[in-house]
């Protein structure tokens, strides 16, 4: 290993550190001049773990009149060290991450004023040289963060220096307030006069230059119409790929650590991209960019994989960051998915069962508007939670990006149904080895089967097969033997689950296709006409002949992977289990 190779910025949001310390950089100063040609107030919202925190602070470092002579080592390796704007080192920067501001509804006014205080005592020592000595006394020795702006807004006006106001997480603490304290605490500090919507009306007029960032458009709506000029460029196509890490730059930093050394020479680095995709990639945040440019990929994400890599030589055992374990509570806790109205729950039941859903994209909306299931879709797609797949008509086709994505789907719908009925998945879970390494799969369907008659007993007997389908899926996804592949197209059918071998980490020996049938007890029942088969046995009869057209796909082979392929049909009356069988031909 190359001693000079630059170290992989895992968790590291300090820009200057990342540069100074010799670590990796995907640099995206490229997007410096396009945002000066956007109006000068600009709200840009992402997912979390997208690398937002990181940009702002290269923006502060490229903008900061105190850092202008640390410009070429800062910036002198990257595009805009050679394509430099003129508003480079021009400003005063006012940098606040409002993840900060927290405690009960008691203190909350109180802990955003503290914290105010705080950033602009520090904003006044980084730049006092600017200031006389009588105004920093009174700005120092005032205790209201409110009034520390008056002053400073009236100085610096004076005196014409300007200034730009950073934001990080600006929805963090009222997205926590609506969650936490209710809608009418919520209300009370963003709305008439409440502190933080004064706050912002203060912002207007007093910075050259404002970019705010979070992770919804929520509080956007209800802060802002007193602050009324920000332009919100987030489903801009141009900044599609500003944050996140595109195809070509993913590609471009593992072979830079291929060729310093850092993992294996024998790698196979678009190998390693295909593996990474399904659980990554297919971002997309705009429209327009839909089929003109590549889909984004998870930035926090692809370096853990990397990291792994790089310590190990090989791809992480689980391929999801179980730092993002905070993510999907958090995301648990805002959903609030026990106390929601609107059909919430029916959103997300269909999205997970299906894959995605067809609604408008709203890109603004208010706090009181999110029991709107078709607001509520808007939601989750700015929380990363769905990504433009396509367009029907006037609305958009919203869909699960990727795998990592996906279990936090089916992790809800888990949720919902151990409401219903207690399923031990330890117990589950070796069953799924006994699948994977001796082929002993009856068992383990049997106890799925079991699981979901319980489920489908108390939700008034449901015979649908996507809610039939919807808790397989989710109860599959537990395996990690397997990638489970729902709906996988094979000779002009789609099979409702083929278990394909995790043989990067496992030595799997077989595999399956798995396909549902659903029959009402009715037809179950009914008698069947003079030499016709009953409606049962017809149903069975089909599905043996797809099952058997699928397994005979050309695809087949190189999925399987030289394991033994198992071809199982179950049938289902009323929610149980009637008929499993082995398919063999």
């Amino acid at each position: 290993m190359n001693q000079n190779m630059k170290r992989l910025p895992y968790g590291i949001n300090d820009f200057e550190a990342v540069i100074e310390q010799n670590q990796y950089y995907v640099d995206k100063t490229m997007y410096l001049p396009l945002l000066e040609n956007q109006p000068s107030n600009i709200f840009f919202i992402r997912p979390r773990r997208f690398g937002k925190s990181i940009f702002l602070s290269m923006l502060h470092a490229y903008y900061d009149c105190s850092k202008k002579e640390k410009f070429q080592t800062l910036f002198g390796d990257l595009w805009v060290g050679k394509h430099p704007t003129p508003l480079q080192g021009k400003y005063q920067i006012l940098h606040l991450d409002f993840s900060y501001v927290g405690g009960g509804i008691e203190k909350l006014e109180e802990n955003f004023n503290m914290y105010l205080r705080v950033k602009l005592d520090g904003f006044m020592r980084v730049y006092q040289e600017f200031y006389l000595a009588d105004f920093k006394e009174r700005f120092f020795k005032s205790d209201s963060g409110t009034e520390k702006l008056a002053l400073l807004q009236d100085e610096t006006a004076a005196k014409g220096i300007p200034l730009y106001l950073i934001i990080d997480e600006y929805d963090n603490f009222t997205n926590t307030v609506l969650n936490e304290q209710g809608e009418n605490v919520y209300w009370a500090i963003t709305h008439a006069d409440g502190f933080y919507r004064d706050v912002f009306k203060k912002f207007k007029g007093m910075f050259e230059r404002i970019f705010i960032t979070g992770v919804s458009p929520v509080t956007l709506d209800d802060v802002t119409s007193g602050f009324n000029i920000g332009w919100h460029i987030s489903t801009k196509p141009e900044f599609n790929q500003m944050l996140g890490f595109s195809l070509e730059e993913v590609r471009k930093m593992f072979a830079y650590y291929k060729e310093m050394g850092g993992i294996p020479a024998t790698s196979d680095i678009e190998a390693m991209i295909d593996e990474m995709k399904p659980w990554y990639d297919n971002y997309c945040f705009s429209e327009d960019a839909l089929h003109t440019q590549s889909k984004v990929f998870n930035s926090d994400m692809v370096i853990y994989y990397l990291r792994n890599y790089i310590d190990r030589g090989e791809a992480p055992k689980q391929m999801i960051d179980p730092n993002t374990k905070t993510d999907y509570n958090k995301m648990k806790k805002l959903l609030q998915l026990d106390k929601l109205d609107g059909d919430r729950k029916g959103v997300i039941r269909t999205i997970a069962e299906t894959g995605q859903i067809v609604a408008p994209l709203t890109e603004t909306f208010s706090a009181y508007r999110l029991t709107d299931p078709q607001i509520f879709t808007s939601l989750l797609f700015f929380y990363g939670m769905l990504t433009i797949k396509g367009t029907r008509g006037d609305k958009m086709i919203l869909g699960i990006p990727n795998n990592n994505v996906r279990k936090q789907y089916y992790g809800y719908l888990m949720d919902l149904y151990e409401e219903r009925s207690y399923v031990d998945t330890n117990q589950l879970t070796d069953y799924y080895y006994d699948m994977a390494y001796e082929g002993k799969w009856r068992e383990g369907l049997q106890f799925m089967a079991d699981a979901y008659s319980k489920v489908s007993s108390v939700r008034d007997g449901i015979e649908s097969e996507r809610n039939l389908q919807g808790f397989f899926m989710a109860y599959l996804n537990l395996n990690n033997y397997y990638y489970t592949a729902p709906e996988l197209e094979l000779n002009h059918g789609y099979c409702d689950f083929f278990l394909l071998p995790n043989l990067t980490h496992y030595a799997t020996k077989h595999s399956y296709i798995l396909e549902l049938k659903v029959l009402s007890k009715k037809d179950y029942e009914s008698k069947p006409e003079d030499g016709k088969l009953s409606k049962a046995e017809a149903q069975w009869q089909e599905a043996e002949e797809q099952i058997k057209r699928y397994a005979a796909a050309p695809r087949v082979e190189a999925l399987r992977q030289g394991t033994m392929l198992h071809k199982i049909i179950m049938q289902f009356v009323a929610g149980k289990l009637v008929r499993m069988e082995e398919v063999v031909c």
